[in-house]
């Protein structure tokens, strides 16, 4: 709070801010803008017949559009297509040379990746709005529920369609490089955070007031906001710790000057790998949940909606924990190369005090990393769990306003966007310290 109303007393910051909020109104404004072709009174009918919290591949797209996608805006696809595409091009660094060469040359490669990105972010959102639309014309988008939300089916209206949500992605994304560039914090980020909490709160009242006002449990409401409150604290505790290895530089001649000598360290996070392993488990697991919806009663179909269709069972939750811990690891080994990190520090003529540089500092590195890992994975499966057993402690019957996923972006974006907005607010503190000095060393 405190860094809060020293930002607005700063005209640069308080401009930053509110350019910030104006990008939100704009980003929500569009999420009620239903896409040219699309009959919105029927889709406003569907929506209300659905449950408040789907678990699947539609739910989390929704989750990230702000319910956009439900209601087929022409920002129906939200951030989903650019943060599928980043986490692709991140994977394909292990793949394609060129892509890890490009990582390596520093600032010009990142834009050059950024690039790929953007393109890589406009064909999906072309493939991913196409199958929305079919989804939607099909009525499976709905679960069956409700159809004839697109009358016109013509190859030409499909296509507008498609074009329109596909430029709708593009301009989200425009949006949140003028937030990352013109505002404070990561435009993306922020975006997600601002979806997320659109619908977080009516569904958290849901639970107290019920549907109408009939139905409602106050007590449950109580019980769900505590446990919500205790979960965040601990999230942002955990996210803020750190495993820092120590660091010591050999002192170098380089002509007549002196480098190095110095000590510091090496930050390593108990979670590395953030907020994608439960992204990762929840979509794999969604896929054939979409898949049986256009099968009919085959026995195969009976399986899965009994099964991996219901976040409750044994099978969802055994296969959604193993595929976290699983993820976890996988791509922590991406983001983070032990081999590569212990070659910049012996480049630099650094090394971890006990440990030889080189291959023996990497042994060191991958044995610290695969301990943390074991923590982090355990953290993960903790907070992707709670709302499971708070479903089905309290019998919400899924009607829960937050999810693993849910809290880890609200708690990781508040703590990012927050440490960036006391930077720059110290930042300008100590200028105008400077500029004060020097205008009483003039006067």
């Amino acid at each position: 709070m405190r860094t809060l109303i020293q930002a607005f007393k700063t005209k640069e910051l308080r401009n930053k801010i509110l350019f910030v909020f104006g990008m939100i109104i704009i980003y929500r404004i569009g999420s009620f803008i239903p896409t040219p072709g699309v009959d919105y009174k029927v889709v406003r009918q569907c929506v209300s017949t659905l449950s408040s919290n789907q678990e699947n591949f539609i739910g989390l797209v929704n989750l990230f559009s702000g319910g956009a996608m439900l209601q087929l805006s022409i920002f129906a696809l939200g951030v989903m297509p650019y943060i599928t595409a980043s986490i692709v091009i991140q994977l394909l660094r292990v793949v394609i040379p060129r892509f890890e060469a490009l990582h390596k040359e520093g600032q010009s490669g990142e834009a050059k990746l950024t690039q790929y990105t953007r393109y890589l972010t406009i064909g999906l959102a072309i493939l991913q709005s196409t199958t929305i639309l079919v989804t939607a014309r099909s009525g499976a988008l709905f679960n069956y529920q409700c159809s004839q939300v697109i009358p016109d089916g013509s190859v030409w209206n499909l296509t507008v369609m498609v074009l329109v949500m596909t430029g709708g992605t593009g301009l989200i994304m425009w949006m949140a490089e003028l937030i990352t560039e013109k505002g404070i914090g990561q435009g993306m980020s922020v975006l997600i955070f601002m979806s997320i909490c659109s619908g977080f709160l009516p569904q958290l009242w849901e639970i107290g007031w019920g549907t109408n006002g009939k139905n409602g449990d106050w007590a449950k409401f109580g019980i769900v906001t505590a446990v919500l409150l205790v979960i965040l604290i601990f999230v942002d505790f955990v996210e803020l710790c750190q495993r820092r290895i120590p660091v010591q530089y050999t002192r170098r001649m380089i002509g007549r000057k002196m480098y190095g000598g110095s000590s510091t360290y090496l930050p390593l996070k108990i979670n590395m790998s953030g907020v994608i392993p439960p992204i990762f488990a929840s979509s794999i697991l969604a896929i054939p949940t979409l898949i049986a919806q256009f099968g009919k009663d085959q026995s195969w179909v009976k399986w899965i909606n009994a099964n991996l269709a219901n976040t409750t069972s044994v099978w969802y939750i055994g296969l959604y924990s193993l595929m976290i811990v699983f993820f976890c690891f996988f791509y922590t080994a991406i983001t983070f190369n032990p081999d590569e990190t212990a070659d910049n520090m012996k480049q630099y003529g650094g090394f971890i005090p006990g440990i030889r540089a080189g291959s023996a500092t990497s042994r060191y590195l991958s044995y610290v990393m695969n301990r943390l890992n074991t923590v982090g994975a355990v953290y993960l499966l903790f907070v992707a769990l709670i709302p499971t057993v708070l479903i089905m402690a309290l019998k919400l019957n899924a009607k829960l306003p937050f999810g693993g996923t849910t809290i880890l972006i609200i708690a990781g974006v508040g703590l990012d966007t927050l440490r960036q907005a006391k930077a720059q607010t110290e930042q300008f503190q100590y200028t105008g310290f400077l500029f004060e000095g020097t205008d009483h060393k003039e006067g």
